[in-house]
C-alpha cells in the first residue's frame, strides 16, 4: 500500500535500489524480479548465474526497501486449502478478505480513495468481486459471530490489470506474497536457500499489522483463511 501523494517518491527508490542491484549482482535495471524467478535462476534471470545466496540477497533487499520506506507498507493473505476446494473459491475467498481490509484501512485513513492495481490473470472474477464489495462487502464482529454490511464506497472503479514486468509495485508484492507464503508453510532445504521461513520479517515497520490485529495466528500481517 502507498498513498497517491507518496507514490513518486516511493517509485524513484525503487528504482534507485534496482540500479543498486545492477551494480551489485549485474541484473539489469528493467528486468522482471520475481519470486519464481529467483527460486530458480529462471525467467529474465536465466543468464544471470547468480548463486542460490546471491538470489537471496535480492530477494532480501526487496523487502528491506520496504522496510526503509516509510510510506510503503503491506500486509498479506494466506489461504488454507482443503482438498475438495475450487480454485474460483480460493481466488474469491482471498480477495473478498483482501477488500475487507482495504476497506477497513479506508476509513481509518479518514476515508481516503483506494485505487487497485493488480497481476494479470483472472481479471473478470476479480473485477467481479470488486464491484460486488462496493455494494454489499460485509465484515464480522470482533466481539461475536455477527456480520455487518461495510460497502466499499471509497473504492474508485475497477481493479486496474497490468503486466507484472511493467511495474516494480507489481514485482514487489508478489515477493511480499511469496513472503508471506513460506512464513506460514515452510520451505523446501533447496528452496529456503533462497528464501527461509523468516524472510517476512524483513519487512520490519512496513509490516501492517493491523490487517490481522486482532486474530494473530502465526505472524503480524499474515491473515490466515481456511477453506
Amino acid at each position: 500500500m502507498v498513498k497517491a501523494t507518496d507514490w513518486n517518491s516511493s517509485f524513484d527508490d525503487l528504482v534507485s535500489m534496482r540500479r543498486r542491484i545492477k551494480t551489485n549482482f549485474g541484473i539489469r535495471v528493467r528486468a522482471e524480479i520475481k519470486a519464481n524467478y529467483l527460486i530458480r535462476n529462471s525467467g529474465s534471470l536465466k543468464d544471470s548465474e547468480l548463486a542460490p545466496n546471491e538470489r537471496s540477497l535480492v530477494f532480501r533487499a526487496h523487502l528491506k526497501q520496504m522496510a526503509q520506506d516509510p510510506n510503503l507498507s503491506a500486509f498479506a493473505i494466506v489461504i488454507h486449502k482443503s482438498m475438495s476446494v475450487q480454485p474460483s473459491e480460493v481466488v474469491e475467498a482471498a480477495w473478498t478478505a483482501l477488500l475487507q481490509r482495504l476497506q477497513r484501512t479506508s476509513a481509518a485513513w479518514g476515508g481516503c480513495p483506494v485505487i487497485i492495481v493488480h497481476d494479470e490473470g483472472e481479471n473478470v472474477r476479480i473485477r467481479k468481486v470488486a464491484r460486488w464489495s462496493r455494494r454489499r462487502l460485509s465484515a464480522g464482529s470482533m466481539t461475536g459471530s455477527d456480520r455487518f454490511q461495510v460497502p466499499f464506497i471509497t473504492l474508485i472503479d475497477d481493479p486496474v490489470p497490468k503486466s507484472s514486468h511493467e511495474s516494480y509495485f507489481l514485482q514487489l508484492a508478489d515477493l511480499v506474497a511469496y513472503a508471506a507464503f513460506r512464513r506460514i508453510y515452510p520451505p523446501s532445504s533447496s528452496i529456503s536457500n533462497v528464501v527461509d521461513q523468516k524472510m517476512w520479517a524483513n519487512m520490519g515497520r512496513a509490516i501492517f499489522t493491523a490487517a490481522n490485529g486482532n486474530k494473530v495466528i502465526t505472524a503480524p500481517g499474515i491473515v490466515e483463511i481456511w477453506k
